[in-house]
C-alpha cells in the first residue's frame, strides 16, 4: 500500500505493479532504502517526475563500509535500467574509475546488459555491491579536503578526453598530462588478435584492451597473450575496461549457422546491438574503426547504434587495397608520379574500384603515364597483381594499426576508408562506402575531392543501390 501511494495520483509508469514488486523485494532485503518521487533532470535538460529510493548497500573492502547510492526508475521500468548515483556525503569523495564517473554516475555491465525478466533490482544492487568490492567507489576526506570538495569535483569534471580513470585521482610520473592512449579491440579471433599485436607494435598506445566476449576462459590466442604477457595488453571480459579509448576497434564476426547472406549479416547485427551501445558509452568520445564484415553495412549499424557523429564512425574499406596499389605503382611499375594520388574506393570485394583524387596527377606533363588512357593501363595492371593478394588476418591488423597511428597521432594524412557517402557521386542513400579522407584525433576530418570519372561515378552509385537495398531488410 505504501508504494501505491507513490504512485497516486496515476502517474506515467506504464508497467506498475511489476515495478511495485520489485520495490518490495529491495525493502524486504534492504530496509534501510527510503522512497520518493521526485524530478529528474536529464543530461539534455529536459525534466520528468521520477520514482527513486535511496540508502546504503553494504561492501567489505578490507573493513565493513555502507556506501551510500541513489536509484532512479525510469517510467519504461523494468524494461530499462534504472539510472545509478553514489551520494556522497561532505567528508567522502569520489574516486573515480572503471565503474564511476567524476559527477558518482555508476556505471556496471549489468545496466549494458539489462533485460526483463533476468535482470531485477536485487540482482542489480548485488552486482554494485560485488563490484565496489573489487574497487571502492569513494574516500574519506579530512576536513580540510571536505572544504575543496566542490572545487575539486569541478575540476575533474573538466578533465578532458584522454585523461584516464588513475590521473582523475592522482598524477602518474613520466608523461604529459592527458597524453594517455588506449586503445580497446573488441574481439578475440584471428583478426582482433592481429589488430592488437599490430597496434602494439606500431607503438601507438600506452594501452590495448582486448575485449574477449567468447564464452568461459580465454582461449587460443587470447590465452597465449596472457601467458606471454604482451607489454601494456590487457586482456578482459567486462565492457568498463575499455572506458576512455581513443579508438575501439570492431573485429567481432557472429559464427551462428545462418542459411542465407542475409541471415549472416543480421546474426552480425544482434550482436553489435548489444556491444555498440556498451562500448560507446564507456569511450564517449572514441572513433569507432569497423572491420568486421560486411565492413560498409556494419560501419552503418555502428552508426545508427552509437548515435556519434558520422565523423567518429569509420570501417577500415580500402586502405588495405589502397596502400598496395600505391605500393606497387611506385615499386613494381615505377609510376610514382600517380602512385600518390591513387586509390581503390567503392564497396569491399569484387566491387572496388581504383581512382584518382583531383589533386596534381598531372604535375609532370612530360611522364608519359600522366596520360588518362597511360594511367588507366597502370592502374588496371596493378588490380589484376592485387587480384592474387588475399587479405589475411595479420595483413588486416597492420592496416588497421595504421588507421589508429594516424587518428590517435593526428597526422592529417589521407586514407581510402569506408565514410558515409550520402551526398557524394550523387548518392543521396545513407550508405558507408571507401573514399579518401584526411584521419585525425576526431576520425575523418574531411572527405578528399575524387576526379569526375564516369566509370568510378557508377559503380559507387551501384554499390550505393545494392548496399542501401541490403540495410532496407535488416531488423536494426
Amino acid at each position: 500500500e505504501t508504494f501505491s501511494l507513490l504512485f497516486s495520483p496515476p502517474s506515467q509508469y506504464k508497467f506498475r505493479d511489476l515495478t511495485i514488486e520489485e520495490l518490495k523485494n529491495v525493502s524486504k532485503t534492504y530496509p534501510n532504502f527510503t522512497f520518493s518521487m521526485n524530478t529528474y533532470t536529464f543530461k539534455d535538460g529536459s525534466q520528468k517526475d521520477l520514482l527513486n529510493f535511496s540508502g546504503t548497500v553494504p561492501v567489505k573492502y578490507g573493513n565493513s563500509y555502507n556506501i551510500p547510492v541513489c536509484l532512479w526508475i525510469l517510467d519504461s521500468h523494468p524494461f530499462a535500467p534504472p539510472i545509478c548515483f553514489l551520494k556522497p556525503t561532505a567528508n567522502m569523495g569520489i574516486a573515480v574509475g572503471k565503474h564511476v564517473d567524476a559527477r558518482g554516475r555508476i556505471y556496471l555491465p549489468y545496466l549494458q546488459n539489462w533485460s526483463h525478466p533476468k535482470s531485477t533490482l536485487i540482482g542489480l544492487i548485488k552486482e554494485m555491491i560485488a563490484k565496489f568490492e573489487e574497487e571502492l567507489p569513494l574516500y574519506s576526506l579530512s576536513s580540510s579536503d571536505a572544504a575543496r570538495q566542490s572545487e575539486l569535483l569541478s575540476y575533474i569534471a573538466k578533465i578532458t578526453e584522454g585523461e584516464t580513470d588513475m590521473k582523475s585521482r592522482s598524477k602518474t610520473g613520466g608523461r604529459n598530462e592527458g597524453c594517455f592512449n588506449k586503445i580497446t579491440v573488441v574481439g578475440a579471433g584471428d583478426l582482433g588478435i592481429a589488430c592488437v599485436l599490430a597496434v602494439a607494435a606500431k607503438d601507438v598506445a600506452d594501452k590495448v584492451v582486448l575485449l574477449d566476449l567468447s564464452e568461459g576462459a580465454a582461449k587460443g590466442g587470447a590465452m597465449d597473450l596472457e601467458i606471454f604477457a604482451v607489454p601494456n595488453v590487457e586482456i578482459s571480459k567486462d565492457f568498463s575496461a575499455s572506458a576512455d579509448s581513443k579508438v575501439v576497434v570492431l573485429t567481432v564476426n557472429s559464427l551462428g549457422n545462418a542459411q542465407t547472406y542475409l541471415d549472416v549479416i543480421q546474426s552480425n547485427v544482434d550482436l553489435f546491438r548489444g556491444i555498440i551501445p556498451a562500448v560507446s558509452h564507456y569511450s564517449q568520445n572514441a572513433v569507432l574503426l569497423v572491420a568486421s564484415h560486411p565492413v560498409e553495412v556494419m560501419t552503418f549499424v555502428s552508426w545508427k547504434l552509437s548515435s556519434f557523429p558520422k565523423s567518429r564512425v569509420i570501417g577500415v574499406g580500402a586502405n588495405l587495397d589502397s596502400e598496395r596499389l600505391q605500393y606497387l605503382l611506385t615499386n613494381l611499375l615505377k609510376a610514382e608520379v600517380l602512385a600518390k594520388d591513387a586509390w581503390v574506393v567503392g564497396e569491399q570485394g569484387e566491387d572496388k574500384v581504383p581512382s584518382w583524387t583531383s589533386c596534381n596527377v598531372v604535375a609532370n606533363q612530360t611522364e608519359a603515364m600522366a596520360t588518362p588512357n597511360s594511367r588507366e593501363k597502370v592502374a588496371n595492371r596493378a588490380m589484376e597483381v592485387l587480384k592474387g593478394k588475399g587479405q589475411r588476418s595479420w595483413s588486416v591488423g597492420l592496416s588497421v594499426a595504421d588507421l589508429v597511428d594516424s587518428i590517435v597521432k593526428d597526422k592529417r594524412k589521407v586514407h581510402s576508408v569506408s565514410t558515409l557517402a550520402k551526398g557524394c557521386c550523387n548518392i543521396n542513400s545513407e550508405v558507408f562506402l571507401s573514399l579518401p579522407c584526411i584521419l585525425g584525433t576526431s576520425g575523418v576530418i574531411e572527405m578528399v575531392r575524387l576526379e569526375e570519372d564516369p566509370l568510378v561515378q557508377e559503380k559507387l552509385q551501384s554499390s550505393a543501390g545494392s548496399i542501401h537495398d541490403l540495410q532496407q531488410q535488416l531488423k536494426l
